[in-house]
């Protein structure tokens, strides 16, 4: 059984304060990208889990989002049903869940993708199933949050506004690009520490962010009603290069968002982390200047940094300017936005 983990993008990111305790309260869009890896998991009964990766990693499993979010999952689940009330024989059986997890890592670390978070999100869906506990979207969010930031958004996908750290969720009709247009996704070489990007970032307070959210909302319409958690199946169009454009089915609901979002350029304006980051990582700013150059519509960086990326108007202007930029990405993707059908 396997299961995939589309990555995310911010279309707009401001820093609105410092909390006293330490975290920083944002106002984002949130947006996932059909780019991602896939969590593959074969049921065991014994109450081990164990993780596997395609290729090695420079951190032990125990630090992985993914080898986490299992073991909360079977956590949650356990003491969902303990106390003498509750029927012995299923505790006894969620004791014993385990799996053999693999994860197919294509995407790259400190990137402001959220790779990590939507593995973790992909392991509670894929878990969910295998072991027959079949929790709903708000139950994974729960559990999603003691991970990551990012990890309830994840759970579900499409498009969000996120406030508070990025737990506070209000999810939208699920936007499209505009006919013929492409998503290119690039990482330079180099990686933004998340202390470099919140150090000496500024703090704007809500003027911007609810009139920026005001705006948005009015112009590409109202948020949709949350949906239940369902598999998500691996792309059939891969988020490489070298894959071939394919057009995917999508409702009239969608095509009505997609008939708007031909100003969607128009919006993606602003991540305040730009104003910490490009001047201690140059080569990131060096990356947002080159998309504009090459002629997309629109490019910003996404999350803390590194990645940027940009709307182009063809495929054919998307692979030209990452040709262009090969020499100073460690990733490259040329792809679209993703939600659920």
């Amino acid at each position: 059984m396997q299961e995939y983990a589309p990555s995310k993008i911010n279309l707009f990111l401001d820093v609105i304060r410092k909390r006293e305790d330490g975290y920083h309260d944002l106002g984002t869009i949130f947006q996932t990208i059909d780019a991602g890896d896939t969590v593959s998991a074969e049921l065991r009964d014994d109450g081990v889990v164990t993780l596997e990766y395609n290729e090695p990693q420079n951190y032990p499993k125990e630090s992985d989002l993914v080898y986490k979010a299992a073991l909360a999952l079977k956590a949650y689940a356990v003491d969902q049903v303990a106390g003498s009330a509750n029927d012995p024989q299923e505790r006894a059986r969620r004791e014993r869940l385990g799996a053999d997890l693999f994860l197919e890592k294509v995407m790259p670390l400190g990137a402001g993708l959220g790779g990590g978070s939507a593995d973790a999100a992909a392991t509670l869906r894929l878990l969910s199933r295998l072991w027959n506990l079949n929790f709903e979207a708000p139950v994974l969010e729960e559990i999603g949050a003691k991970l990551g930031a990012d990890v309830p958004f994840l759970v579900r996908g499409g498009t969000a506004f996120a406030e508070g750290i990025g737990e506070r969720l209000t999810f939208m009709d699920p936007l499209e690009l505009a006919a013929g247009e492409v998503l290119l996704v690039a990482t330079p070489l180099d990686a933004v520490p998340t202390k470099d990007a919140y150090a000496g970032v500024p703090k704007s307070g809500l003027d911007r962010w609810e009139r920026y959210k005001q705006e948005f909302a009015a112009h590409f319409g109202p948020g949709g009603a949350p949906s239940q958690t369902a598999a998500l199946s691996a792309p059939s169009q891969t988020a490489a290069i070298s894959a071939p454009s394919q057009t995917a089915a999508i409702s009239a609901q969608s095509q009505a968002v997609a008939l708007s979002a031909q100003s969607l350029s128009e919006f993606i304006t602003f991540n305040a982390f730009e104003t910490s980051v490009f001047p201690k990582h140059p080569l990131v700013a060096e990356m947002k200047a080159k998309f504009l150059e090459l002629g997309a519509k629109c490019a910003l960086m996404s999350g803390s940094g590194a990645s940027v990326f940009g709307i182009f108007a063809s495929r054919a202007d998307a692979e030209a300017a990452a040709q262009a930029m090969k020499s100073i990405s460690r990733y490259q993707a040329i792809t679209k936005f993703w939600h659920k059908n």
